[in-house]
């Protein structure tokens, strides 16, 4: 590991704008590029207050992040307690929902604002290992010196997100966090197997669900002709007839049955069915005639939501951050963009083209055919609006994608 004294002369050379007299993480510069893009300087304090006591508390219910703790707790405490170090959870938002570890460490924690309710998105306060980790999606270590904020350089800091494997989002971050002299090789691995182990956990839940419904839907579908599926709650497959189905299709938000747009089948009808929905697919000449004529991209609500617009109706789906960032991107280049220039929207690093296409990926199994590629861009043949407050700086406020800073600017 680089020497303290080294670490903070890099530090201080890159962020006023000197060579630095050493290598950088790539990691870190990204994030570095990203706040200074943002406008942020490194002195500066967090924006966003922390949540009062009742908004935590709903926090913690809606997160889907309550059933983990017990296992969270089990692998992860007792190396709390052997190096000084908290155990943190937060939500995709970057709110600290939970903050456990011994009493020291928990005060040291207060006087950096690293309380519960917190937000610790880079686009708050900089470079950090929970906004870290959820601009890049992967598991991340920043220490001490790596810290944006000045104030934040005595910490030391690892996490791993926590992925909903049904869907593939990420529902928050798990961190394990303390005064830098706690450091250890170790600390990466360790909270990376205890993220992997509640995916597990939270696979195995899921797989469990979806056998009760197959076992539900299969004399029923024995009785059909033509293609159906059936699918849970959250959209994953649990059985079909007449085709080979995809793993998960994109419901629109308070899908209460009827007809529906799916991404790749057009105008569906739904009809209920204990924990999930039983849906007719189209014959294939009535895909076509169900296209999407216009999206609309709302990013005035506390999560981005998308409206498509078609023949057969209206439907709201809403998506992740990294997904309104996609859009508010193609929304500002219409003529397209590629894979290396959405890497540099959203992360500052034209190099994260594997990354974009996963998402992108992601995204075409809710909006299918209206997202074109080569390049990527909305289809010609698509009407696309946006949705915004008068205010900007209240638009995806956890974003530090610099796309995001050039459209709030």
């Amino acid at each position: 590991m680089t020497r303290p004294d080294t670490t903070h002369a890099i530090r201080d050379a890159e962020l006023g704008g000197r060579r630095a007299p050493g290598p950088i993480r790539s990691v870190i510069q990204a994030s570095w590029r990203r706040m200074r893009v943002q406008g942020m300087s490194p002195g500066g304090a967090p924006e966003i207050a922390p949540l009062a006591q009742d908004d935590l508390y709903r926090r913690r219910e809606v997160s889907g992040l309550q059933p983990l703790m017990p296992l969270l707790r089990q692998h992860l405490l007792p190396a709390c307690a052997a190096t000084g170090q908290l155990m943190v959870v937060a939500d995709v938002e970057g709110r600290v929902l939970w903050r456990e570890g011994q009493p020291g460490v928990l005060r040291h924690a207060d006087h950096l604002g690293f309380v519960g309710g917190s937000a610790w998105t880079e686009g708050n306060v900089g470079t950090n290992a929970i906004g870290t980790c959820l601009v890049t999606e992967s598991p991340v270590h920043i220490h001490a010196a790596e810290h944006y904020a000045e104030a934040h350089t005595p910490w030391t800091c690892a996490a791993a997100p926590l992925r909903d494997p049904a869907t593939g989002r990420v529902l928050g971050v798990v961190d394990l966090s303390g005064p830098a002299h706690t450091v250890h090789a170790g600390t990466l691995s360790m909270v990376s197997l205890a993220a992997r182990l509640a995916e597990l956990e939270l696979r195995s839940a899921a797989q469990e669900r979806l056998h009760g419904l197959r076992s539900i839907a299969a004399p029923l579908l024995a009785r059909l002709t033509g293609r159906a599926l059936v699918v849970a709650t959250d959209g994953s497959v649990a059985a079909a007839t007449g085709f080979v189905p995809p793993e998960r299709v994109g419901l629109p938000i308070g899908f209460a049955g009827g007809d529906a747009w799916l991404a790749g089948f057009g105008l569906v009808v739904g009809e209920p069915l204990p924990g999930g929905w039983l849906l007719r697919m189209p014959a294939g000449d009535d895909v076509e005639s169900a296209s999407i004529a216009s999206i609309s991209l709302d990013l005035a609500a506390r999560a981005p939501t998308v409206t498509l617009t078609g023949a057969g109706g209206t439907w709201t789906h809403e998506l992740t951050p990294r997904h309104g960032e996609i859009l508010l991107s193609l929304l500002m280049h219409p003529e397209g963009r590629s894979a290396s220039e959405l890497a540099d929207d959203l992360f500052g690093d034209p190099e994260r083209t594997v990354t974009v296409r996963a998402e992108m990926s992601r995204l075409r199994k809710v909006l299918g055919s209206v997202i074109a590629h080569r390049p990527y861009r909305i289809a010609h043949d698509v009407r696309a609006d946006l949705i915004a407050p008068a205010d900007r700086r209240s638009v995806l406020t956890g974003s530090s994608a610099p796309v995001v800073a050039r459209w709030r600017a």
